[in-house]
């Protein structure tokens, strides 16, 4: 392990992961790498091009023209699929209902994780996903597991959604969520646990300024060794 620090923050479908990481990337001037995002632009370019998932000789020709990259703009990242900002895109509800079963390939986790090691090798990083602090980044210094009451998770992923997707149900998210908490956590390739050493964070009664203060309070000590 470098001198570099990386935070791993991992835990359940819309718990917050990514607005908690962009916000400590922001605050402690860290790379921000939304692992979500690369898995769901993933998901995104099998759906434009009807790839079947249980072709394995199409999984591993189709990832070989998958290259995706990060970049910066008014303090938000955002990602691109072959050079092409897909952002808003990857949140659509097809991608949703798809991206666990894309996941669940062995094939493209090794691809996502071999960019995702890269990416960490040089720089302070913060990354949410489902698996960073057990499989991609096993000795990362600071390791969070997000969790919150899944009735919670349901009413906020339904307001994000809600604008974009008008005929949209509650309930029709709350059963996405639970079918993708199913998915996750039962997957034989890499399932969401909990590293020995994650630290829970339960959000369920935290505002986003007490949740962004307890993560920097466990951060903060390896910011003074580093």
């Amino acid at each position: 392990m470098s001198n570099n620090i990386v935070v791993a923050i991992d835990g359940y479908s819309s718990c917050g992961k990514s607005t908690i990481a962009k916000a400590l990337a922001k605050k402690l001037h860290f790379i921000y790498i939304d692992s979500g995002a690369m898995y769901r632009a993933v998901t995104l370019y099998f759906l434009r091009n009807n790839i079947d998932l249980n072709d394995s000789g199409q999984v591993s020709e189709a990832l070989k023209n998958i290259h995706l990259n990060f970049h910066s703009r008014d303090y938000q990242t955002h990602i691109m699929l072959n050079d092409e900002e897909v952002s808003d895109e990857i949140r659509q509800m097809p991608v949703s209902e798809n991206v666990s079963a894309v996941s669940a390939i062995h094939a493209v986790r090794v691809e996502m994780v071999k960019q995702q090691q890269r990416m960490g090798k040089s720089k302070n990083i913060i990354m949410d996903g489902r698996d960073i602090g057990t499989v991609v980044f096993p000795d990362a210094q600071v390791k969070l597991f997000m969790t919150a009451d899944p009735k919670v998770r349901a009413e906020r992923r339904f307001k994000e959604l809600t604008d974009k997707n008008p005929d949209l149900t509650l309930e029709e998210v709350f059963e996405n969520l639970a079918h993708r908490d199913y998915a996750d956590t039962t997957r034989k390739e890499s399932p969401l646990t909990r590293a020995h050493d994650a630290i829970i964070l339960d959000n369920t009664d935290l505002t986003p300024d007490e949740q962004l203060q307890f993560a920097i309070d466990k951060i903060t000590p390896f910011l003074k060794e580093a």
